[in-house]
């Protein structure tokens, strides 16, 4: 990176690894011209174009109508999956877990998709319960010493 200054090289950083010199950027939370110029335009019309919507939307507008539609009930992100989990406190419980949601794609009863989730769900609870043994098997070793 240039330095402004004397346009020498330097690769100074901060405690925190960001570069020492050089634009700061936009602070945090601050909106863009545009965004505050439209905001600005809009304020007070928030129920007025609402209602141009709705009424656009009853006439038939089919893209009025989508919009309304979106925000009544809009896409779901994920749904509930339910297929048999075994309890899962030990290491070996979530390798036996991990049998029962392949079994579950096996059969149709979960989407590979989903059992992913499920699986990243299961796997980041194993990792918990290692670190939890880990600093218990810690604090065990520290008391005999």
């Amino acid at each position: 990176m240039k330095n402004r200054n004397n346009g020498q090289k330097t690769d100074e950083r901060n405690p925190d690894g960001t570069f020492a010199h050089g634009n700061p950027g936009r602070p945090r939370g601050a909106r863009h011209k545009v965004t505050q110029a439209i905001e600005a335009m809009l304020e007070g019309q928030q129920e007025a174009l609402t209602q141009a919507a709705i009424d656009k939307a009853l006439e038939g507008d089919v893209t009025a109508l989508r919009l309304c539609l979106d925000r009544i009930a809009p896409a779901r992100k994920d749904a509930p999956v339910s297929f048999d989990l075994p309890t899962i406190e030990t290491a070996e419980d979530a390798a036996k877990a991990a049998r029962a949601i392949l079994r579950a794609i096996a059969e149709g009863d979960v989407t590979p998709l989903e059992a992913a989730t499920v699986m990243a769900v299961v796997e980041q609870f194993r990792r918990t319960l290692e670190t939890t043994e880990i600093e218990r098997r810690i604090t065990a070793l520290e008391a005999e010493k």
